[in-house]
């Protein structure tokens, strides 16, 4: 009875409470709440709220407020599988896309086609990725090498499939060996849908607290009740994109023997058949088209339905075509052998021209939107998100390029037994070295303006300590420090400089292939012979790059999700990737903000709604987007009950200025009105935080000046050692976080009505 009696007291002094939210790399409850002994308040082994144990039940002592931590980090980490989340990378670029579109007020077509063009191009990663899959299984593994005697018996594995190994066994027909080898491309849509469902079910089932919507207005859309609730769009896009995958094998599969087909006058059954499964194919692939084009995402209400049976029935549609396929093509065919590569070169040709015409067409659509409410902080004046889907659409070509010349130079060494893979993918390959040489000249250039900029900073870091002994070493480290800080403000210029010459690349790779048929005379022969040399040095060289970079790529991810260090390293870019949900392409990782920002929501409503006490959200880093998205989801009730704390925060400096539709200035003026108040706090050493700049008279009232960095410039009597320089790391310890929180606090109570006394008390 007395242990209930003191719970009760407990909780009606609970009046005051700091929800801290971590950011990029993670940490422990015990670390953030700067005690060993913790307790979970609420949540699960994914994602929690602890206190101190002696505060579990009741008001902390002295004058701060109680403080709960909110641990969501094992949302983005986990063993070391899960680096295999890398892979998915060119679908995590392009869906990126889809949220940098640029701000602009009614324009509800353009809005909408801008995200339908999104949607195309990513269906169309689908399809070369998967098409990828196919060179190297159907083309080069069962066509090329399983019909060269040589190049089989160099390879005992492909001797069942070698007519002249096996002696015209029953696997050695084309037909059955490409049927056989479809089994790769396959199995890799089959684990893309696996994935994609399971994630779907763990990170979108997750349902947001139901409200009412809000009047539109400059308000972010992550407002909107349904924004954290994208389950019928990924479902839908699931099922169009894995039908998609399927078409393409049976695409690859049939193409040769209905090329045969025609071309040998076979039976006429064949003929028929080979006819109606090429409408088959197609009015499927229309299918699969048109569920990509219907109405995108639902974010004005929480949308639980999930769409019928005809696209449910698209998968498997899909599949039986394939196994119709299958069977046509390994249907015995008198004089069918197979010579030369399969005809792959329209495909990935018609591919890459259709990628470029959506990236135009979008850059042209983002240009007119970023016209109807022009914002100078805007990266790349608003092609951002067009920047990034060329990028991706240039990932999936090198990745399916240096795929397949690694696979042919493995298989044929330097014998020439192969003609090796579509020209055009050959040609993407060569792209790879000049692209790094052109990373390379600019890290030079940012490096060198990094430097100049440190000498800058060196007279004012000297000026800022008066009547100090000058240390040259710690005035240097201060200002290498602050310089470096600046290289994220250039990353607009590195996008620009990548997807400039990617376009070039690109184009140049086309038109190799398109003139690789060519033979010119005279002393044109001279430079095509040049041209030809050059290009072949740079195909061989990219195809073990793509080999390095893939082993690379994997060590690093597997370093990453199980080294702290390193993912603070590399954390901050996956982690902007996959916080926002999958609206373009459903094979991208999962969207951790759909299980987070629903949990913040929910404490903090529930916390207020029983408690009537005054809240402050305190975020760091990409806690501080979380905090800012969970703000957003309340009801504007129990949004003035609560203040926000941000500290090392990229919601301007990254998110501002690359998602301006969801977080630009008015945004997050909009967020600053509808909140008791914000303070956000920012070293010029923070390489990842910055200012919120909000327009107006908002922004001396959210942002102070920055912190010091380091604390002490030389040794106190308070610091003896010298004192570190934080950067972006322990916001906490500066004298400087107490007393904006006492503020915050001080102004929030000012706000709210007076609380009601515990029964049995005087008022």
């Amino acid at each position: 009875m007395e242990r209930a009696q003191e719970r009760i007291a407990g909780r009606a002094a609970e009046t005051e409470l700091e929800l801290l939210v971590h950011g990029v790399g993670g940490t422990t409850p015990q670390k953030m709440l700067g005690d060993p002994r913790t307790v979970r308040i609420t949540g699960d082994d994914t994602a929690a709220v602890f206190r101190r144990a002696d505060h579990a039940e009741g008001a902390s002592a002295g004058h701060e407020p109680v403080q709960e931590a909110y641990v969501w980090c094992n949302l983005t980490s986990g063993d070391g599988t899960r680096a295999l989340w890398l892979l998915l990378l060119p679908f995590m670029v392009v869906n990126l896309a889809h949220w940098m579109r640029p701000a602009a007020r009614g324009g509800p077509r353009a809005v909408r086609l801008y995200g339908l063009l999104v949607r195309l191009a990513a269906l169309t990663l689908t399809v070369l990725l998967v098409a990828a899959a196919c060179e190297v299984a159907l083309d080069l593994v069962a066509w090329q090498c399983a019909g060269v005697a040589d190049c089989a018996g160099r390879h005992s594995w492909l001797g069942f499939l070698s007519p002249a190994a096996s002696g015209d066994a029953w696997w050695s027909l084309p037909g059955r060996r490409l049927a056989l080898a479809a089994l790769v491309p396959t199995a890799l849509t089959v684990l893309l849908w696996y994935l994609s469902h399971r994630t779907w079910s763990a990170y979108e089932s997750h349902q947001p607290m139901s409200r009412d919507p809000e009047p539109e207005t400059d308000v972010s859309a992550l407002a909107r009740p349904g924004f954290w609730y994208g389950r019928r769009l990924v479902a839908r896009l699931r099922a169009a994109h894995t039908a998609a995958g399927l078409l393409t094998v049976a695409a690859a599969v049939a193409t040769p023997a209905v090329r045969f087909d025609h071309r040998s006058g076979g039976p006429a059954t064949l003929d028929v058949l080979s006819w109606l499964l090429a409408a088959a194919l197609l009015g499927c692939a229309a299918a699969a088209v048109g569920v990509v084009c219907r109405r995108g995402r639902s974010e004005r209400r929480l949308d639980r339905a999930l769409d019928g049976h005809l696209v449910h029935s698209l998968p498997l549609g899909a599949l039986a075509l394939l196994l119709l396929t299958v069977v046509y093509a390994g249907w015995s065919r008198p004089g069918w052998q197979s010579t030369g590569r399969l005809p792959g070169d329209a495909a990935f040709g018609s591919l890459m021209i259709a990628q470029g015409l959506l990236v135009v067409l979008l850059a042209a659509v983002a240009h007119g939107l970023y016209r109807r409410r022009p914002d100078p902080r805007a990266a790349m004046h608003g092609l951002g998100g067009p920047a990034v889907a060329l990028l991706a659409c240039a990932l999936g070509g090198v990745i399916s390029g240096g795929l397949a010349q690694r696979v042919a130079d493995w298989l044929d060494g330097t014998r020439a037994l192969l003609d090796g893979p579509p020209v055009l993918l050959t040609w993407q390959a060569s792209t790879i070295p000049p692209l790094l040489a052109v990373l390379l000249a600019l890290a030079a250039l940012l490096a060198r303006r990094t430097a100049r900029l440190a000498r800058t900073e060196r007279d004012r870091v000297r000026r800022e300590h008066p009547g100090e002994p000058e240390d040259p070493s710690r005035t240097r480290s201060i200002a290498h420090a602050r310089a470096m800080a600046t290289l994220t403000d250039r990353a607009p210029l590195a996008v620009t400089v990548l997807s400039a010459a990617t376009l070039l690349l690109g184009a140049a790779a086309l038109t190799g292939a398109l003139a690789s048929g060519t033979s010119p005379d005279g002393a044109a022969r001279r430079t095509y012979d040049v041209v030809r040399a050059a290009a072949e040095t740079s195909q061989a060289l990219g195809s073990w790059l793509v080999g390095f970079g893939f082993l690379l790529f994997v060590t690093w991810g597997r370093r990453a999700y199980k080294d702290a260090s390193a993912r603070r390293t590399i954390g901050i870019l996956w982690d902007i990737g996959t916080f926002w949900p999958r609206a373009a392409h459903p094979f991208a990782p999962p969207c951790y903000a759909e299980r987070a920002v629903p949990d913040l929501t929910w404490r903090t409503a529930t916390w207020t709604r029983r408690t009537g006490g005054r809240l402050v959200l305190s975020g760091h880093s990409q806690g501080s987007v979380l905090a800012a998205a969970a703000a957003w989801q309340l009801t504007p009730s129990v949004r003035k009950r609560v203040a926000l704390l941000t500290y090392g925060s990229p919601l301007e400096r990254l998110y501002g200025r690359w998602f301006p539709a969801h977080f630009g200035p008015r945004a997050l003026a909009a967020l600053h009105r509808d909140v008791a108040c914000w303070r956000n706090l920012h070293r010029l050493t923070d390489p990842i935080g910055g200012p919120l700049r909000l327009p107006g008279d908002c922004g001396p009232d959210v942002d102070p000046e920055p912190l010091r960095d380091p604390l002490a410039y030389g040794r106190t009597p308070e610091h003896p050692l010298p004192a570190p320089i934080l950067a972006h790391s322990d916001y906490r310890a500066d004298p400087a976080f107490a007393r904006e929180r006492a503020h915050l606090l001080a102004r929030l109570h000012a706000d709210l009505p007076r609380q009601r006394p515990e029964p049995g008390k005087p008022a």
